[in-house]
Order: C-alpha cells, then sequence, then structure tokens
C-alpha cells in the first residue's frame, strides 16, 4: 500500500481555500467568486486525474500521525474513487451556479467559507479509513452545513436549522457511544480490518448493539425513517445549490457510514439485513407519499431525496440477506448512490434558477414558470426521466438492478432457505412495493412538470410575465446546468460501459459477490418492472393527483396539500416527547439537588455540627499577623524603656497585611502578563536543552 499526501491534499486544501476566499471577499467580492470557482474546479482536476489513474493493485494510504491521539487515516479504493468523483463534480457544478444564484444574496462571504470547509469535511469522509476519522469530518460537515440551512436567517430558516443541528448533534453522541463499544469490543476502529475482526469476534451482542448507534448516527445524517424530519424542512429555505449537496451528497455520507457497519462489520448477517430492509422499505415508500402530497417544489425534491434513500437502504438490506450472493444489490446499491446524486444536482439547481427568478416554490404561483423556455424543459424533464426510472435514463439501471435481488431473494425464498416475515409472501409484498414507490416517483415527477412546463398559470398577467423572461439564466449557469443534465441519459443509454465499469470500481466497499453472467439490461424481463412501476405512476396521476389532490377555484384547479398536519412527526411527536424528557428530568434533577441540599444540612446539624473557630484573621496572612505582633511588642517594649522619647506609632499587623496585600497584586499583574509567559516559556526552554544535551554527552 503507498503512502501519498494527495489524499491529505484532497482534504485540507478546499478548507485552507475557505479561509483565503473569506478574506478575499472582504475586499473584493467578484474576485471571492472566482477563487471559489477556482478552487473547487481544480479540485475535480486532481480528483478525476485519480480517478483515470486508479490501480486496485496498488491502494493509496496516508496517515497524520499525533493528531488528538489516534491520528487521521485516509485511504483510496475503488468506492472512494467513485465516490470523491460525484463530489467533485456536485461541488464544482453548484459554485458555478451559486455566483448567478447568489447575486442579490447577503452574507455570500459566509456562504462560499461554509461550502468550501463543508466540501473539504466531505472528502474526509469519504477518504476516511478508519471510523474515528469518520467521525471527526462527519460532525466538522455536521456544523459547517448547518449554516445552509440558516442562511437567510428568517423564523423558517432558523427553526429548520434547529431541527437539522439537533437530529445531527444527537446522531453524532450516539455515533460516538457507538465507536467507544466497538473499539472496546475489537480493539481497532480500521474499516478495512471489520470483517476479520468481527469474524472472530465471539460477543456478537455487542457488536450489534456498537452497530446499531453507529447506523442510528449515520443514519440520521442520511434522512433514514424516522430521523428523516430534517429533510422536509431544511430544503425549501435552504439556498438551491445548498440543497443540491444537502441532498446529493451528504445523505450519502449517512450510507456511507451505513455501507461499513452493514457490509463490513455485520456482513452478511440476515437478521441485520432484515432491520435494514424494513427501515429502507419504509422510507422509500413514506417519503414517496409525502411528496405526492406536497405543493412545494423543494419540499417535494426533499421528500423524493427520502425515498430514494430508501431505495438505497433496500439495497443494503438485500445484501446482508443474499451474502455471499450479493452481487445484484452491491451493483444497485452503489449506482442508485451516484445516479440519485447526480439527479438531485440537475433537479434542484433546476430548482434554484426558478426561485432565483420569481422568489416562489409553491407550485400554483409558479404554474407555468418553464413553457417558453426549453432549455430548462430539457434540463428538468433529464432529471424527471432518470429518478422515475425509464428506461434508457441511469435511475432505470440501478433500479433495475435493486428490483432484481428483490426476486433473486424471493426465489431463494421458494426453494425453502428464508421462512417467516421474509418467506415467499413478504417478499412479494416488499417488492411490490418497491414497485408502487416507484410509481409514485412517477406520479409525484409528473406533477411537478405538468404544473412547471405544460400547465398555464391561473393569472394571465403572471404567466406573460413568465413567457417575456428570456435572460432567465447566465452562459455559466446554463452549461453547469446543461453539462449535469447530459451525464443522466449517457449513462443510462450506455449501461454496459459507463454503469457497469463504476459498478465493478464501486463495489469494493461492500465485499461484493461477482456476476456469474453479464446483465442484459435492456431484456423483456428487466423491463417489466420499469413498466409495472410507469403504469402504476400513470395511474395514481391521473386517478390521485388530478381529482383529489387538486380543487376547482373561480378562476380553474389549484393543487393542494391534503397531507394530515398531524402527522408531522417534528411537531406532535418529537418536540412534545423532547418536551417531556426535559420536565420530568428536571423534576428529578430538582428533587436530586434538594435532597442532597438536605442530608448535607442535616448532617451538619448533626454529625457535622458547625463549631465557632478560635480565631479568624480580618486581613493578611497568619505570617503578618505573628510579625506584626512580634513587631508591635518590641516597639511597646521601646517606650516603655524610653518614655522620655517621642516615638512614631505603628500598627504593624495592619502594615504588613498592606503591604501582603500589595505584593499579591503586583504578583498576578506580572503573572497574567505576556513578558512573563515568554520569559518562563525561555527558562522551561533552557531547562529543558540542557537536560537534553546533557543526557546526550
Amino acid at each position: 500500500m503507498e503512502t501519498n499526501l494527495i489524499l491529505a491534499f484532497l482534504v485540507f486544501y478546499p478548507i485552507g481555500g475557505a479561509l483565503i476566499s473569506y478574506i478575499i471577499g472582504r475586499f473584493h467580492k467578484t474576485a471571492r467568486d472566482y477563487f471559489a470557482d477556482f478552487i473547487v474546479v481544480s479540485e475535480f482536476a486532481v480528483v478525476l486525474y485519480l480517478f483515470c489513474n486508479f490501480d486496485s493493485s496498488r491502494l493509496l494510504n496516508c496517515t497524520i500521525d499525533y493528531f488528538a491521539g489516534f491520528g487521521l487515516h485516509f485511504t483510496l479504493d475503488g468506492f472512494r474513487s467513485v465516490y470523491i468523483l460525484v463530489a467533485a463534480v456536485m461541488w464544482m457544478m453548484t459554485t458555478i451556479f451559486s455566483r448567478e444564484y447568489f447575486k442579490h444574496y447577503h452574507n455570500r462571504n459566509r456562504y462560499y467559507l461554509f461550502m468550501l470547509l463543508t466540501f473539504g469535511a466531505t472528502m474526509g469522509v469519504f477518504l476516511s479509513a478508519d471510523l474515528y476519522t469518520t467521525f471527526i469530518f462527519f460532525e466538522m460537515m455536521s456544523f459547517t452545513s448547518y449554516v445552509w440551512v440558516a442562511h437567510d436567517e428568517k423564523k423558517a430558516s432558523m427553526r429548520a436549522a434547529e431541527t437539522y443541528l439537533a437530529v445531527a448533534v444527537i446522531g453524532g453522541m450516539v455515533m460516538l457511544m457507538g465507536l467507544f463499544l466497538l473499539y472496546h469490543t475489537l480493539g481497532s476502529l480500521e474499516i478495512a480490518s471489520f470483517l476479520k475482526l468481527a469474524e472472530a469476534c465471539e460477543d456478537k451482542t455487542m457488536l450489534y448493539v456498537a452497530g446499531a448507534c453507529i447506523t442510528v448516527g449515520f443514519g440520521a445524517k442520511a434522512g433514514a425513517f424516522p430521523l428523516h424530519i430534517w429533510l422536509p424542512k431544511a430544503h425549501p429555505v435552504a439556498p438551491a445549490p445548498a440543497s443540491a449537496l444537502l441532498s446529493g451528497i451528504l445523505t450519502k455520507s449517512g450510507i456511507f457510514g451505513m455501507l461499513v457497519v452493514s457490509c463490513n462489520l455485520l456482513y452478511g448477517d440476515e437478521g441485520w439485513g432484515r432491520v435494514i430492509l424494513i427501515l429502507g422499505t419504509i422510507t422509500m415508500f413514506g417519503g414517496a407519499l409525502l411528496a405526492l402530497f406536497s405543493v412545494d417544489l423543494k419540499r417535494t425534491l426533499a421528500c423524493s431525496s427520502m425515498s430514494q434513500i430508501g431505495f438505497i437502504m433496500v439495497g443494503i438490506g438485500m445484501q446482508g440477506l443474499l451474502g455471499e450472493e450479493n452481487a445484484l444489490a452491491a451493483r444497485g446499491t452503489i449506482l442508485h448512490m451516484a445516479n440519485h446524486s447526480l439527479i438531485k444536482l440537475v433537479l434542484f439547481m433546476a430548482a434554484g434558477v426558478v426561485f432565483m427568478n420569481i422568489h416562489k416554490l409553491n407550485l400554483n404561483e409558479i404554474r407555468g414558470f418553464g413553457r417558453k423556455k426549453p432549455l430548462l424543459n430539457f434540463i428538468f424533464l433529464m432529471g424527471a426521466l432518470g429518478i422515475g426510472g425509464i428506461p434508457l435514463w441511469n435511475g432505470y439501471v440501478s433500479k433495475t438492478l435493486l428490483h432484481e435481488s428483490i426476486v433473486e431473494y424471493t426465489n431463494l425464498c421458494a426453494e425453502g432457505i428464508a421462512v417467516g416475515v421474509f418467506s415467499v409472501t413478504g417478499m412479494k409484498v416488499i417488492e411490490w412495493i418497491f414497485l408502487i414507490s416507484g410509481g409514485l416517483t412517477v406520479a409525484y415527477m409528473t406533477k411537478l412538470y405538468v404544473a412547471v412546463f405544460v400547465e398555464k398559470n391561473e393569472n394571465p398577467q403572471e404567466q406573460k410575465r413568465f413567457d417575456e423572461m428570456k435572460q432567465y439564466m447566465n452562459v455559466q449557469s446554463k452549461a453547469a446546468l446543461t453539462i449535469s443534465a447530459l451525464l443522466l441519459p449517457l449513462m443510462g443509454f450506455l449501461p454496459g460501459i459507463v454503469m457497469d465499469f463504476i459498478a465493478d470500481r464501486g463495489v469494493s466497499l461492500m465485499n461484493g459477490g461477482m456476476l456469474e453472467e453479464s446483465i442484459h439490461y435492456f431484456s423483456m424481463t428487466n423491463l417489466k418492472g420499469a413498466v409495472i412501476s410507469i403504469v402504476i405512476g400513470a395511474v395514481l396521476y391521473g386517478l390521485v393527483v388530478r381529482p383529489l389532490l387538486m380543487k376547482k377555484t373561480e378562476a380553474g384547479r389549484e393543487y393542494v396539500n391534503r397531507w394530515p398536519s398531524k402527522m408531522d412527526l417534528e411537531d406532535y411527536f418529537y418536540r412534545p416527547l423532547i418536551t417531556v424528557i426535559c420536565a420530568v428530568g428536571g423534576f428529578f434533577s430538582r428533587v436530586c439537588d434538594s435532597l442532597v441540599d438536605g442530608i448535607v444540612v442535616l448532617l451538619r446539624k448533626t454529625v457535622y455540627r458547625d463549631r465557632p473557630l478560635p480565631f479568624e484573621l480580618t486581613e493578611g496572612t497568619m505570617f503578618t499577623y505573628h510579625l506584626g505582633t512580634l513587631l508591635n511588642a518590641i516597639e511597646a517594649y521601646i517606650e516603655r524603656k524610653h518614655p522620655d522619647k517621642k516615638h512614631k506609632h505603628h500598627e504593624f499587623v495592619h502594615e504588613l497585611a498592606l503591604i501582603h496585600l500589595q505584593l499579591r497584586e503586583n504578583r498576578m499583574v506580572i503573572a497574567r502578563s505576556l513578558s512573563f509567559g515568554l520569559m518562563l516559556f525561555c527558562f522551561g526552554f533552557i531547562l529543558t536543552t540542557i537536560y537534553l544535551l546533557s543526557v546526550h554527552w
């Protein structure tokens, strides 16, 4: 394994660039913008070079010793080479788009600072070779990305940021607890060693507890149920470039941690796989259902992210169930991770174009905005077709692999390998939830596309204003969005070349098995699942969206959100639960505090009864008191021996106390001074040097 500082460069280069960009921005805003572009483009160039020259037989490794005891450890394998490239592409495109998007925003300097800091932290997460390094950069990423959510500092933004930070901090603390347990059990946090150490571990119970704690921390960032509550709140208020990164890449840092636990620490564990599969199924279907009901463009995309994270978790769960036969599930997992990142890059930037022109996101208000904007129409359509799993687009390939992994395990169940909930019937239910969730995706993306690009606005004057917007984004933004959108059909049209290449390289982290034969993505067997989801989506759009999720008005029809407000988990469950916990905890704390105080008072009145001190000084010390008393006695003796002479009377006890007080104040001033500190440092340095020289001699 080769040691290479280029990995540390990829992590700390954006962090250093963030600080420099902030300084530049204090004097020249345009120079700051171009400098930020330079940082992300140059980082992308280095990452692309590493990706193109990656050699699985010669892994790169980098260690920074003595950092907080354990040091920082970075490595580059196939999975990491794929995902740092995805991250670099997303940061490059969103940073270029940010220049126009933030043209009329305040606090742009702060945004660029934390955008680049988060870039470095994200690179640190994906390149980390042990969970200690992962945890450090994961927490850094949580705090720096918090500023994105709270960027405009409005009431809704601050509340959403509060939720985001609370979920991140609580998840981080639970994760840290899991890391302590894991290190105590295995004696190591190195990811590459987990597989062998876990196989040799006799106490599997502790591994499950540690794995559960770590998964809670990572699942909170991924937006998995029931820790998804920050997703629908954060995205509508965060700037669109930040939403693209939050949805597309930061959630994948959580998936990265879940892969480490599920595919390394608990590799091939059926019980664990079942838990992840159930959580993934709930997340997948619940997110899609929330997205269908939403009438806010970015909120719909945020709920969609929750659903797509569920699809990925289904792939992780299927890997646990299939064990060494996990080739399809592993390939589907890595491909859907990459696909979702790139698709949400396109969709959120397209939503950003809408918002930066009319500063609205409600479907009824932005209705008809894209009718005469063919480029924006094409860009959004590429993202919609990709995430809908339409054949010839990238999302179809990954969803097909995930679906086929479910079918594969169902066939194993039919052979009597699995029983109980995960029998043939149980797996058929999960398969149909998978297909229905795909149909819901088609339905809500059709809803968005029709509202923005097909229907006319109910206000004719507003529609006329939309149609007259010809320069709705500049050349740089057009280039960033168009290139990003073209990647989606390119990956889908050439799955045997592009997608198989990514999958072959990316399954390294998941210990994915080898394919027994090549996959025919466009065979009738594989197309069947996509066709079923498309038909379900069309039916849902025609029978649910149009008649039930719209209502008649005087001007026509408008979209309505019929999701019951009391089903908001944050407002009606988590916040009341935290309030109750705080109230109960505060009550018991006050009781315990009062009880301890009462015991102390009782002891002082009985066993440790207060006794008056025989003597207590009012000023000075015992030394000044006794010396002053002695001098007073000497003075009195002299006065008695020489009564005829005039003597100036002194009260030496008081005077010595004053001298002591003055000396103490002077000593404190000197001790707090920089010069005194430097003098002590030099004195200690000289003594240390003399000691080292004497030892050497």
